[in-house]
């Protein structure tokens, strides 16, 4: 999905005049590469040894029920406030935000929470979304060239 944007991004930047996609809101690509690093981190930036289950920081950080989960938390609504300087729609932003409060919520829970974080990608979650709606501006805009 990311290489699509990039691959797009590309074609787009030749054609479009400097400062923007045309829509209201231009897309930074260097924000959203550095909203894809962190949500990397914080979700699969490691493996756990001798399984293919990636764990991040926020699977680590639920070892400490709710402050662990709650640090994590605040890391997640960055993302989001970050995600909505794309001009995302209200929904959307809605939607990412429950993710956050589903994670924090079930991965307060002692031993139980540990393993939901491990399972459970919130912030991955929530990048996908972000993706998506920029992939459809993205497409929008050129179906307008």
């Amino acid at each position: 999905m990311i290489d699509a944007i990039r691959t797009r991004r590309r074609n787009l930047a030749e054609d479009l005049p400097p400062g923007g996609s045309g829509s209201s809101v231009p897309i930074d690509f260097q924000r959203l590469e550095r909203l894809r690093r962190l949500s990397r981190l914080m979700d699969s930036r490691w493996r756990i040894p001798f399984t293919r289950i990636p764990i991040g920081l926020d699977g680590i950080a639920s070892i400490v029920p709710v402050a662990g989960d709650t640090a994590t938390a605040a890391v997640s609504a960055y993302i989001i406030m970050e995600a909505a300087r794309f001009d995302l729609p209200k929904a959307l932003l809605a939607r990412m935000a429950f993710n956050v409060a589903l994670d924090w919520a079930a991965g307060s829970i002692p031993v139980v929470g540990t393993v939901f974080d491990i399972a459970f990608k919130a912030n991955r979650a929530n990048l996908n979304l972000l993706h998506e709606h920029l992939e459809q501006r993205l497409a929008a805009a050129g179906a307008k060239r």
